[in-house]
């Protein structure tokens, strides 16, 4: 895991939040940072490299189609402003977006 990741694993496991979630989890012909596999949702903790990404946004749009929910966080996100996108995280994960 990157350094953003782990900051933001630490975080999840800290708050104990209501979807129970895995890292580096395969998916399809694809691996994804970290999943809730009962709600089908993904999130992402990205670097530069994936700005404006052709292959993100195909890989995206097959994950969605499989029915998986897809949100991107920045790593200047996670590393900058933590409690933003861990507060994320949970609203999302406990069903409030």
């Amino acid at each position: 895991m990157t350094e953003a990741e782990t900051v933001v694993w630490t975080g999840i496991r800290r708050r104990q939040l209501a979807c129970r979630f895995r890292r580096q989890q395969p998916i399809g012909p694809f691996v994804v940072d970290f999943v809730c596999l009962r709600h089908k949702w993904i999130f992402e903790i990205d670097g530069s490299q994936h700005y404006e990404s052709s292959y993100d946004a195909a890989r995206t749009r097959w994950l969605e189609a499989h029915g998986y929910t897809v949100m991107r966080f920045w790593n200047n996100e996670a590393l900058g402003n933590l409690e933003m996108v861990l507060d994320t995280i949970s609203r999302h994960a406990e069903g409030e977006d």
